[in-house]
């Protein structure tokens, strides 16, 4: 549709972050979406005469900002929260993953649904999840995480995992735990063919995604790099997390995770890693020379004790760094926008003390940072004409945030500010805090439901 004759939403009236190449911000400003994409930005309010305007949202007191993008999820995890809380990252995972591998359709599709609402009431417009966990006769577990993110309304990137490495071939998972090198090969490039979109307007896309080095045999991750080279999509994987993952990897290889994940053809502008705290200085360098991504989850590493990353250092170098919210197992939040201000607050503590990040800084990452790791920043991640609207309407004339000077710094070392609006593709998915596209109490009943009968299945009742 031409967008002289789409329908128009018009947001006038209130402070505009742009987070575009130029960090354009308006006091007072509109935005006008025709259709899904977006059709203007500036200063003031949007022109009087504009034809099929559908719905004028007067912003006065809030802030608009591109959506909110996640760049590292793990869905299933929403129904194992609070447990092993005293864990770091192995132990952690060896205690939880007998759990995991219970996890059946109607879990998944519970537990997708429940963290898909819980960012997109929060912000989050473009969402992935990283999923690998397939035990046999479960159902269609990809099929039921795309549903979800359908049924919610967000931009979605299945990152399809896998594990072929159990504990009795030196790996940490469980036997029971894995699929067989082949069959996690096939199945991946069936969920590729199955759900990608490759077009700029794409609401599902799928990346291919081993778990681990210390999950994944050495032919998975070359295999898997050949594999989505070949169908021309992304990849993923978590790298560098802890110290026993370095440590792993030095044992069993005789290299560092950089340089091992390299040797396997994983690094380049295609590939993105969740963490990324232990990193060398030859490791960022190999990072941005080769244009690979990183996932920084800041809660998740505080809640597994991994360590602070690099980010300061990484962004100095060039390195895309987009935000995530880890599995709600390692961060029981379930949100995105606690990362804006966490990502600030432990970057902080590092070595660059209070010029680690700023307030706009951390904004970037979460926008249209994490889109560029997704490989989206075409087309989403910054209010700029020709871009698809998702956009966030903050509110911030309320008691936690009325009283701070900057709204941008309100939004990222404040409360968590209400959102008055979220579009995604144009469509209105949230108003007034609250989900229109499905029944968050619904959500919430179905997720404890599925939270208590994974409970009795890995119980064996």
């Amino acid at each position: 549709m031409a967008p002289s004759a789409a329908e128009r939403t018009v947001i006038e009236n209130g402070a505009v972050a742009t987070v575009d190449a130029d960090d354009t911000e308006y006091a007072s400003g509109h935005v006008v979406v025709a259709g899904n994409r977006i059709e203007s930005v500036g200063p003031g309010p949007a022109p009087a005469d504009l034809e099929n305007v559908v719905e004028r949202i007067d912003a006065t007191g809030h802030l608009v900002t591109p959506g909110l993008v996640n760049t590292h999820h793990h869905f299933y995890q929403w129904l194992t929260r609070g447990l092993a809380t005293d864990h770091h990252l192995f132990d952690w995972l060896v205690a939880l993953y007998p759990t995991w591998a219970r996890i059946d359709e109607p879990m998944v599709h519970a537990a997708a649904q429940g963290s898909l609402a819980m960012m997109a009431r929060g912000g989050v417009t473009t969402a992935m999840d990283h999923h690998y966990v397939f035990p046999r006769g479960a159902g269609d577990l990809s099929g039921a995480l795309v549903r979800a993110a359908r049924e919610t309304g967000v931009r979605f990137t299945l990152a399809r995992g896998s594990m072929d490495l159990g504990a009795s071939d030196g790996g940490l998972p469980p036997d029971f735990a894995v699929e067989s090198l082949d069959g996690a090969l096939a199945a991946t490039e069936d969920t590729v063919r199955a759900h990608h979109d490759p077009s700029p307007d794409a609401m599902v896309q799928v990346a291919v995604a081993p778990c681990s080095p210390f999950s994944v045999s050495t032919d998975l991750l070359r295999h898997s790099a050949e594999l989505a080279r070949r169908l021309g999509v992304r990849l993923h994987t978590h790298g560098s997390e802890t110290v026993e993952e370095d440590a792993f990897c030095r044992e069993r290889f005789g290299m560092g995770p950089t340089d091992y994940l390299a040797s396997t053809g994983w690094l380049g502008e295609d590939v993105w890693m969740a963490h990324c705290v232990h990193m060398s200085d030859a490791d960022i360098a190999a990072f941005a020379r080769t244009g690979t991504g990183v996932a920084h989850c800041p809660s998740s590493n505080a809640r597994l004790a991994a360590g602070i990353a690099r980010v300061p250092d990484l962004l100095a170098a060039g390195v895309p760094v987009g935000l995530g919210v880890d599995g709600s197992a390692s961060n029981e939040s379930g949100e995105l926008h606690t990362e804006l201000r966490n990502a600030l607050l432990i970057n902080r503590l590092g070595a660059h003390r209070e010029g680690a990040l700023t307030a706009r800084r951390a904004l970037r990452l979460g926008t249209h940072g994490g889109a560029r790791v997704l490989g989206r920043a075409a087309d989403t991640g910054s209010l700029e004409p020709g871009k698809l609207a998702d956009l966030v309407v903050w509110r911030m004339d309320t008691l936690a945030h009325a009283s701070i000077a900057d709204p941008v710094a309100a939004l990222v070392l404040g409360a968590a500010a209400p959102v008055t609006a979220s579009f995604v593709d144009g469509r209105r998915i949230v108003a007034d805090g609250r989900l229109l596209t499905v029944d968050e109490d619904a959500v919430a009943r179905t997720t404890r439901d599925q939270a208590r009968r994974l409970a009795r299945v890995a119980a064996g009742d």
